[in-house]
Formats: structure tokens, C-alpha cells, sequence
């Protein structure tokens, strides 16, 4: 099957007042500046393991995180430092859980790829692809016995959307219409292997047909292009009708985690993407069009931003790593018999 060429973003003419935009912007920003700053200490050496960088993806996360309710629930994999942040969990706990530190999100236990805050309604961070798939399915099944009017937003990318588990997944959320959207990151390589090379039908958004689930193509480069399909897939799930599915077209700069030199793409794919259809930069032509704001602005939006992620990075470094006796700290359950 051919490949799908992506277009030119343009700048949306849709509904949004300046403090939304602007809001959006730095969440965005605060992402982009993040990622960037986690891959330095990864090569400083101060973070072990995997590490996967959300950079260029930035607008589905915060887009998404527009549309959801108290309540609703997040489900992701292990790309999943953006979400955190879009989430509105403090940039120092998510760097300080990178560093394996015990005031990391998850005490210093889960690292880049296991990280969870149900006071977030964050779901994690999971390292099986495709595994949060069925997780989150459960959560949507948990919603709808407790009729908590609330949605669980899956998260997956275009490898695990050929994992058998995702359709086992959709099978049972469709026979039992559960509240649950799933939201594919389709950054065009998986692992490192272009989707026209590793997937028969290319059209992602499709791939729940067979089950009568309905489905749209979002371009995941544009955050109000994304809070517009979001809205209506949530209301969508929200209202009885079942699941629903969001392909978002996307597109990450770096390579699929920090050991993947990203030999299977040129440099000048990159290029061309950072040029017309960065997430962010699309977004300031979208305030400046508006005369919303000016460079200066938004050049000191970058400032503040970065001094959030200087911060958090200093405190990554210099908290104390988790005492010995938590070693075995929420790993077993103690029977009361």
C-alpha cells in the first residue's frame, strides 16, 4: 500500500481565546524543553535504562488533555514523559523518577517507562507494547460498572497497533460499549520500520471497522485539530456509544529511544517536518497571525520554561536516591491473616 504523504499544516481559523493558546503553547513548550534536557542528562549518564523522547509529538497530549474531565483516565506506554507533564504532574518528581530518586513520581522504582499518579489519574507508563491497550480497556470497564460518567483515554502507537491484544481489546469494548478512546500515535516508524513496511492497512483509524467501532485521522501536528477530534470522540464515548478511534498523524524527531541512531530515515525527512509542521511553531503562527502576541513574548514564555527544566533537572540530580529499605516498599501485598 502506498505510503501517505503528510501536507503542509496550516494554521487553523477554529475557536480559542488567548489564554488557551497561550496555555497550550507553554505546555508544549515545557514538554519540548524537557525532553530535550532528559536526553542530555541520559548521555551525562544520570539516567539508566531505556529512555524514550516525546519531542514532536508534544500537541496530542496536551491537546487531548484539553478534552479530558475529572475522572477520566490516562493510559499510556513507555513514551511517555509528555503525557505526565500535559497531566500537570510537577516537572521535578518526573525528572527526579527518570534519575531513579525517591521523590520521583513513582519513588525512584519506575524510571523512564514505569511511571504512575492516581492523583493525576495517570495510569502509566508501560514497557509490554500494546499491554496498556487491554489495561485501559479495563478501565473503561471499571467505569462503566460504577456509571461514573467518566472516559479512559488509551494511548498506543502504529507498532503496537499490530499487537494481537489491541484486538481482543476493541472486540470486547465494542460488545460492551464501553467509554474508552483510543488514541494511536502513528509517528510513522514504530520501532524504526516504516508503517507501509510492517502494516497491510495504513489507514490506522480503520482498524476498528471489523467491530463496528467508528474512527477518524487527526493531524497530530495540530493541537486544535486535536482538541476538536478529541471532543467529539469523548462525547462520543461519554454518551453510550462505545469506543471510539483516534489516529493521529504525527511525527517524532529523535530516534524511537536513546540507543537508535535513526539510520532508516534521512536527515532531510526530519528537516522537512520541523519545517512546516512543528507542533509548536504551527501554534505561534497561529498567536501572531491573531495578534494575540509578539516574539518577544513568547521568547520570554521560552525563558520561564526553561528555567522550570533547569530546576527540575538540579533537583533530579542532587535528591537522595531511595533508602535500601524501600527496596521491597509496594512490590508485595501483606496478607492481614
Amino acid at each position: 500500500m502506498a505510503r501517505r504523504t503528510a501536507k503542509k499544516a496550516e494554521p487553523r481559523k477554529g475557536g480559542a481565546d488567548k489564554a488557551v493558546l497561550l496555555d497550550f503553547y507553554r505546555a508544549m513548550l515545557l514538554i519540548r524543553r524537557f525532553e530535550e534536557r532528559a536526553g542530555q542528562l541520559y548521555g551525562m549518564g544520570l539516567i539508566g535504562g531505556f529512555c524514550h523522547l516525546y519531542i514532536g509529538q508534544e500537541a496530542i497530549a496536551v491537546g487531548m488533555q484539553a478534552v479530558k474531565k475529572p475522572g477520566d483516565q490516562v493510559i499510556t506506554g513507555y513514551r511517555e514523559h509528555g503525557h505526565m507533564l500535559a497531566a500537570g504532574m510537577d516537572p521535578r518528581s518526573v525528572m527526579a523518577e527518570l534519575t531513579g530518586r525517591a521523590a520521583g513520581a513513582s519513588r525512584g522504582k519506575g524510571g523512564s517507562m514505569h511511571m504512575f499518579s492516581t492523583e493525576a489519574e495517570f495510569f502509566g507508563g508501560h514497557g509490554i507494547v500494546g499491554a496498556q491497550v487491554s489495561l485501559g480497556t479495563g478501565l473503561a470497564l471499571a467505569n462503566r460498572y460504577q456509571d461514573n460518567g467518566a472516559v479512559a483515554f488509551v494511548y498506543f502507537g502504529d507498532g503496537a497497533a499490530n499487537q494481537g491484544q489491541v484486538y481482543e481489546s476493541f472486540n470486547m469494548a465494542a460488545l460492551w460499549r464501553l467509554p474508552v478512546v483510543y488514541v494511536i500515535e502513528n509517528n510513522q516508524y514504530a520501532m524504526g520500520t516504516s508503517i507501509d513496511r510492517s502494516s497491510s492497512q495504513t489507514f490506522l483509524y480503520r482498524r476498528g471497522a471489523s467491530f463496528d467501532i467508528a474512527g477518524a485521522e487527526v493531524d497530530g501536528m495540530d493541537i486544535l485539530a486535536v482538541r476538536e477530534a478529541g471532543l467529539k470522540a469523548a462525547e462520543h464515548a461519554r454518551s453510550g456509544k462505545g469506543p471510539f478511534i483516534l489516529e493521529m498523524e504525527t511525527y517524532r524527531y529523535r530516534g524511537h529511544s536513546m540507543s537508535d541512531p535513526g539510520k532508516y530515515r534521512t536527515r532531510e525527512e526530519i528537516d522537512a517536518v520541523r519545517k512546516t509542521r512543528d507542533p509548536i511553531a504551527l501554534l505561534q503562527e497561529i498567536l501572531e497571525a491573531r495578534g494575540l502576541t509578539d516574539e518577544a513574548a513568547l521568547k520570554a514564555v521560552d525563558a520561564q520554561v526553561k528555567a522550570i527544566v533547569a530546576d527540575a533537572a538540579e533537583y533530579a540530580r542532587t535528591t537522595p536516591e531511595p533508602a535500601a529499605s524501600e527496596l521491597y516498599t509496594d512490590v508485595y501485598l501483606e496478607s492481614a491473616a
